[in-house]
């Protein structure tokens, strides 16, 4: 298949690892068209992958000439749960770069924990949900879920980025990532792009509760009569009472759980990693492939 208006790049993952903070940075630069929505999973999903091609570039038709197209959906990067995606996307992109973004796996496992909770996917304790759910320790077994894209695209489609050392080091990270998927000029941070898709500000879904706060008149007597404290406290009820909190017991069982997969990425990228040293190690300097 030629160009057609497919995408340039993906940013595949992983969930709840900063791809929406990155998605909304690099959204945020000249030259640079993220579709919308911001996780169309096409490749995965079946529901989408049978809307067709000519939806998949419906969502690229509006990019002005000459940008770069790009699109996030941590749903490529969801085995074993989502096998597809990657033939899917060999069979349609041509020479696509590849945007991976990681985190610390036990703290990723936590957000994860409480996107689930928000979404009401778990009632259960973290420590209940963990054996229950498979997907929250999958989807952290970042070597596993790489190594699929890596045998269709190589290594060198693909740019292993860090949630840690985005945090750290913002500015030179966005560059990277430009560069790498070919964007000529200057690019820059933008402070006022708060960090996307934070569990702790979101409130539990709650359809028929939306459905009677979003009207109008009802949003008018709330904003006008009820003081903002009230409003506050009524909301802090579908808030996430406190970020889970894991037991010592449950880390080390984690650690030894997530450290063998850890080994393995460390050795596609020339350095030791395990659950111990993660933040130390992708903060102090950018990671390649070896």
């Amino acid at each position: 298949m030629t160009d057609a208006g497919l995408p340039h790049f993906l940013i595949i993952g992983a969930m709840k690892a900063a791809t929406s903070t990155l998605h909304a940075q690099l959204a945020a630069q000249p030259g640079i068209f993220m579709a919308t929505p911001k996780e169309p999973n096409f490749f995965s999903d079946d529901d989408q992958w049978q809307r067709g091609i000519d939806w998949y570039l419906g969502l690229f038709a509006s990019a002005p000439a000459g940008a770069i197209r790009g699109e996030a959906s941590t749903h490529y990067t969801k085995l074993p749960d989502l096998p597809l995606a990657v033939s899917r996307a060999r069979q349609t992109l041509i020479e696509p770069r590849l945007i991976y973004l990681m985190r610390h796996p036990i703290e990723r496992l936590i957000s994860h924990y409480s996107h689930l909770w928000l979404e009401n996917g778990v009632a259960e304790p973290i420590e209940q949900a963990i054996p229950r759910r498979p997907e929250l320790v999958d989807y952290g077994r970042y070597a596993m879920q790489l190594r699929p894209w890596v045998a269709a695209f190589g290594k060198q489609s693909i740019l292993p980025l860090f949630a840690e050392r985005l945090a750290a080091h913002p500015q030179e990270e966005l560059e990277r990532a430009a560069a790498f998927i070919g964007l000529d000029g200057p690019v820059s941070w933008q402070v006022d792009l708060a960090s996307r898709n934070a569990s702790g500000l979101r409130l539990r879904d709650a359809p028929l509760r939306d459905r009677i706060l979003d009207q109008p008149l009802l949003a008018a007597i709330r904003r006008t009569l009820i003081p903002q404290s009230v409003r506050d406290r009524i909301k802090r009820r579908w808030q996430m009472p406190a970020r889970p909190v894991l037991s010592a017991e449950t880390r080390l069982a984690l650690a030894r759980t997530f450290d063998p997969d850890l080994a393995d990425l460390g050795e596609m990228l020339g350095c030791r990693l395990d659950c111990a040293n993660f933040v130390a190690a992708v903060r102090e300097k950018p990671l390649g492939w070896a």
